[in-house]
Parts: structure tokens; C-alpha cells; sequence
């Protein structure tokens, strides 16, 4: 433009202003970036061959003040989240496909691990939610909301189970069990419930995932107890499965964060998305 004042209007920022910038990037690089008379400014030759790289820096500097706000307006993002294997693969791919279809610029980092893990992800900071069972009552860690996740018996479709008017600890311990592993969070609410009743029922088998416990249903080695909300309930069609009425028989459900930390904004919008979402999540949820 050759003149400061065109390029400060051009601008909008008053001609002093500009002429300090200037001025404070040349002190800055030691360099003079522009030779100056009464009548004109024109670039110097090392302010012309610097002028790629400023004009490169500005465009980055312009697309990183443009990704952040739109993280700052909640239009993109990463949620990062650590969930226990039944919810990563249960309930966790219809929610996030929900809110994505509300949300087109979120992204996901989903961790499927174990409760134990869930809060060392959580404490590390390498994720910023984590969904959990079990008490979490610790005071590093926040609960968002809490749940109830009510169990079930699966069994096949001619066992005599089926035929009971409810299904109680006393019924089950009848039956050949196939039990979850002892690390789980299921076995653990089992073992309570089974506890509570003065009962010790002795596990058929036991097994680490959910889909190893159904195909031994299957295969007719026993019945299995799994949370309500797992899909694995309803993955092999000749097995049937009935909520057990016997309170003791669920888990705790907890939506966490590290305490004490400010959630990204994109996480924030999906742990209120969750909690507003929780009734249709999880069967026994209170308010």
C-alpha cells in the first residue's frame, strides 16, 4: 500500500497503533522491516524476504484462533472417555451416535477397560470422563450423576427358571451357575447379593467377558448372571433372560471426572447429554 495510514484503516486500527506494532516485531527481530520517508513506507529487502514466512505465521496464527473457537463454541472436538467393556459396547455407540448427529464436529477417544482402569485413566488425565460401576466414592474423583443398573439371569429357553414368579438369590443358588470373573464389577454386586441372602452358591464356571458367560448358557453348562443394559443379553436368540427382584442384585452406575479440573467444552455438553439421557440408559435409574 506504501502508506501506513491505508494499511491501518485497511485494518481498522488507528495509524499509531499500527506504527507501534511495526515497531515492537523490528525491535523484536532487530531488523528493519521497512524503510520510511515523509511520503511512503516500502518494504526493505530482508522485510521482503521475510514477508513468506510473516504471511505464513499469520495464516497458522488465524486457523489456530479459529479452532479454538470453535472447541470454545462446542462445534468440534475430542471427547475423551473410559467405560467399562458392557457399556463401550452397549449402551456408549447409540448415545455418541445421538449426540454426533447433533454435534457433526465431535470425535471420540473411547477406552473399554476395567473399573480399576477407568479411575487410573481418569486420575491421569488421559481422559476426561469415565463411566463406571462400583463405589467411587474417593476424593479425587467427581461423580457427574449416578445410575442403578438393575442384573438379569439368562438361561435357556426351556429351563424351568422361566417358568418362577420371581426370580430371587434363594431361586438362583438352585441352579449351576456361570459366574463372571472375580475382577469384575458384576461379580462383585453378585457375590454382595448372594452375601446379603446368607447364601454361597458355587460357581459352575466362570468366565471373563460377557459373550464367553453366554455361550456356556448355551452350551448348557449354566445360567449366568449380566447387567440388564448389556447387548450381549440379547446377542444368542435362543437364550431368555428376566430381571431378578431382589434390589441387591444391581450395580452402581457413575459418570466421573477428575475433581477439581474444568472439562473441555465438548466433554461438558456430552456428560449433560448423557445425564439428561440417563432414564432410557440404565433399568432401576433414579432420579
Amino acid at each position: 500500500m506504501g502508506s501506513f495510514t491505508q494499511a491501518a484503516a485497511a485494518l481498522h486500527v488507528s495509524q499509531p497503533t499500527l506504527s507501534v506494532q511495526i515497531r515492537r516485531l523490528e525491535e523484536s527481530l532487530g531488523l528493519w522491516l521497512f524503510d520510511r520517508n515523509p511520503r511512503s513506507v516500502a518494504l526493505t529487502r530482508m522485510g521482503r524476504e521475510l514477508l513468506p514466512a510473516l504471511e505464513r505465521t499469520l495464516q497458522d496464527l488465524e486457523s489456530l484462533l479459529s479452532d479454538a473457537r470453535d472447541v470454545a463454541s462446542e462445534r468440534r472436538g475430542v471427547v475423551r472417555i473410559a467405560a467399562l467393556p458392557s457399556f463401550a459396547a452397549g449402551i456408549l455407540p447409540d448415545v455418541i451416535g445421538g449426540f454426533r448427529g447433533q454435534n457433526p464436529g465431535a470425535s471420540f477417544a473411547l477406552k473399554d477397560v476395567i473399573a480399576s482402569r477407568v479411575l487410573a485413566l481418569i486420575r491421569s488425565e488421559e481422559v476426561d470422563l469415565g463411566l463406571t460401576g462400583g463405589d467411587v466414592s474417593f476424593p479425587d474423583i467427581e461423580t457427574i450423576f449416578a445410575a442403578r443398573d438393575e442384573m438379569s439371569v439368562v438361561y435357556p429357553e426351556s429351563h424351568p427358571i422361566g417358568t418362577q414368579r420371581r426370580i430371587t438369590a434363594c431361586v438362583l443358588a438352585k441352579y449351576p451357575l456361570v459366574m463372571m470373573d472375580q475382577g469384575t464389577s458384576v461379580r462383585a454386586v453378585t457375590d454382595l447379593a448372594f452375601n446379603r441372602a446368607g447364601l454361597l452358591p458355587a460357581p459352575a464356571s466362570e468366565a471373563t467377558y460377557m459373550m464367553t458367560a453366554i455361550g456356556m448358557v448355551r452350551a448348557g453348562i449354566g445360567l449366568t448372571i449380566l447387567p440388564t443394559s448389556a447387548r450381549e443379553i440379547f446377542a444368542e436368540p435362543s437364550l431368555r433372560s428376566r430381571k431378578i427382584s431382589d434390589n441387591n442384585f444391581a450395580r452402581p452406575v457413575a459418570l466421573i471426572k477428575k475433581a477439581h479440573r474444568t472439562l473441555p467444552p465438548l466433554s461438558r455438553l456430552f456428560a449433560e447429554f448423557l445425564q439428561a439421557n440417563r432414564r432410557g440408559l440404565f433399568a432401576g435409574n433414579r432420579p
